[in-house]
């Protein structure tokens, strides 16, 4: 039996306030192998930016382990690199000095100095952003700001990239040049992703398989369906796709039925 490439097994994540206990997630697991681009998706409330947060690192699972590549991956490490709905970007830097900053942190002992210079202009190359590397946030839109964030993450060469609704602040044109661009990365690295969202569309354009979660508190996952579309994918021509509609319905109907019930338990 192949050992998967990321596993979370049996996650609970509780949170305590006074004598008020909440438990957000509970017997989370869930097997990725590498090189796969998983969505996570569920209504707000469902405990998915918690767990996105659990396999960076960034948050303690109250039981329950997170496992990369055989090892226990309980604290944030740059073989995890996150990209938040906010771009992160530190403002009194260029572009291309967030980028260079992860760059040195990581291969600071292992690249040359000309080797890190020509690392981030590759990373931000993929994202087409090498010919603002002079300018600082405040000088870029909101989509080139969010292209610096997921270079910076690349330029870790993490085994999982995590994204955290990074569209979501994006106007629809924007958000879908994005998605493009990532797909296209994703299709040259090979790169393992995780990534959570609202967008039911993004999330069957994107993914191999979508993690469907029940309504908190107390989440689990609901429901993994398959993506079965070839790559490379072209939305226009999903649009009329047959297999890209069944999976559409398949994630809308869960929602809707998981929204119906809390709607009726009120």
């Amino acid at each position: 039996m192949t050992k998967s490439y990321l596993s979370l097994e049996l996650i609970d994540k509780s949170f305590e306030r006074g004598n008020v206990r909440t438990e957000v997630l509970k017997q989370v697991s869930l097997s990725v192998d590498k090189g796969e681009f998983i969505s996570i998706i569920g209504h707000s409330g469902c405990g998915k930016s918690t767990l996105l947060n659990i396999v960076a690192g960034l948050t303690q699972a109250t039981t329950g382990v997170v496992l990369l590549d055989g090892r226990v991956a309980d604290e944030p490490g740059p073989d995890r690199a996150v990209v938040f709905q906010n771009h992160s970007l530190l403002p009194w830097l260029t572009v291309y000095e967030n980028v260079r900053l992860g760059v040195d942190k990581v291969f600071g002992s292992t690249k040359s100095k000309a080797e890190r210079h020509e690392w981030t202009m590759r990373n931000l190359e993929l994202v087409q952003m090498a010919h603002a590397g002079d300018k600082r946030p405040s000088e870029v839109s909101g989509g080139m700001k969010q292209r610096v964030g997921i270079a910076r993450a690349l330029a870790m060469e993490p085994k999982v990239l995590l994204l955290d609704e990074p569209f979501g602040a994006l106007d629809a044109l924007t958000r879908a040049h994005l998605q493009d661009q990532v797909m296209q990365i994703h299709a040259e690295l090979g790169n393992t992703v995780l990534m959570i969202t609202h967008d039911v569309d993004e999330a069957v354009l994107l993914s191999d398989r979508i993690v469907m979660m029940t309504n908190g508190p107390s989440a689990r996952i609901g429901e993994i369906l398959a993506v079965p579309l070839a790559r490379p994918r072209r939305r226009i021509e999903l649009a009329a796709d047959r297999t890209y509609l069944k999976c559409r319905e398949a994630v809308l109907k869960f929602l809707y039925e998981r929204h119906r019930f809390v709607e009726a338990a009120e």
